[in-house]
């Protein structure tokens, strides 16, 4: 082999790649193109250590891959791209291709829990069959507002965060077995309208809503989604479409229901600090209820109008 010839002919790509392992800054398409110049320069490497064992050029080629290994490597443990654009474009498609399951989970649950309170507030012996007699309502309104103020706040927000988290992340694993979502999601409704009636019966129906909401728009809806996406798990292995086959739509499906299950632990992040530090603070309630109805129309916003926008995207259709 032409040594000579050789170094003419790839040394433009070696000083190329010099220049991009120089750079501490680079876009996406310059890592693109340092990765695959890296691959080449040791390709180069192995051929001229094996055919010419010219000590300079190999010492040079050497130092070349060695730097464009560390630029790599490096690039990848600091990057925040991936990150980023899980956030951007990968969550906010999931949970508007997921929108009509989730959304008719949260109308359904929300107009269940509202008809039970009516029908509780109709029949009172309902209550005192739930509690075991007819609760006191000052010890009830005192037990109910101290729930949130009872241990640390940031003990509280640990136990809340796991607690949600958990049952949200349960809804989307027994999703593909259907029934066990509808269990999970009628104890949790039925826990959450239950108080609310008696709250109402007690006439602390304000109190009630004071502290629910502030934490509870955000927080319900995390649960209704993960309702709602699991039933969408489940339902593709059921019908499955004219293109797919049975295995192929639940893998499909599931893998966006693993997206939704992470960003859902982010969401019920906020929601459990909102309940540990907002929800139990000396902020008026209005101050209080508002401060939750702006994030939740804020995430309302990023899972419907932002996920419309990026659902078609590359990223987004590359992690269908």
């Amino acid at each position: 082999m032409d040594l000579d010839a050789y170094v003419a002919e790839h040394g433009g790509e070696w000083r190329r790649l010099e220049v991009l392992v120089a750079r501490h800054r680079l876009t996406a398409a310059e890592v693109d193109e340092m990765v695959l110049l890296y691959q080449r320069a040791a390709t180069h490497l192995s051929i001229v250590r094996s055919r010419t064992p010219d000590a300079v050029v190999l010492a040079d080629l050497s130092r070349l891959v060695l730097a464009g290994r560390a630029a790599i490597n490096r690039s990848e443990r600091m990057s925040w791209r991936p990150v980023a654009a899980f956030f951007t474009v990968g969550l906010p498609a999931a949970l508007y291709r997921t929108r009509w399951w989730w959304l008719t989970v949260m109308v359904v649950m929300v107009g269940a829990a509202w008809g039970l309170i009516a029908y509780v507030q109709r029949y009172p012996a309902v209550l005192e069959a739930w509690f075991g007699a007819h609760p006191d309502e000052a010890a009830l309104v005192e037990q109910f507002v101290g729930y949130y103020s009872e241990y640390r706040a940031e003990t509280f927000f640990s136990a809340v965060w796991v607690n949600n988290a958990m049952l949200a992340v349960q809804c989307l694993a027994s999703g593909v077995l259907i029934l066990p979502v509808f269990y999970l999601l009628a104890t949790n409704l039925i826990s959450i309208a239950m108080m609310g009636a008696a709250m109402f019966d007690a006439g602390a129906g304000d109190v009630y809503l004071t502290y629910i909401a502030p934490h509870g728009f955000l927080e319900l809806t995390a649960i209704f989604i993960g309702g709602g996406v699991g039933l969408r798990i489940g339902w593709s292995w059921i019908a499955p479409g004219p293109l797919l086959t049975r295995r192929e739509s639940l893998v499909r499906w599931a893998r966006q229901g693993m997206i939704v299950a992470v960003g859902l632990v982010v969401v019920l992040l906020v929601s459990g600090i909102l309940e540990a530090y907002v929800t139990p603070s000396a902020l008026p309630a209005p101050v209080r209820v508002g401060i939750g109805a702006v994030l939740w129309v804020g995430f309302l916003l990023y899972a419907l109008v932002w996920g419309r926008r990026v659902q078609s995207r590359p990223e987004a259709l590359s992690s269908r």
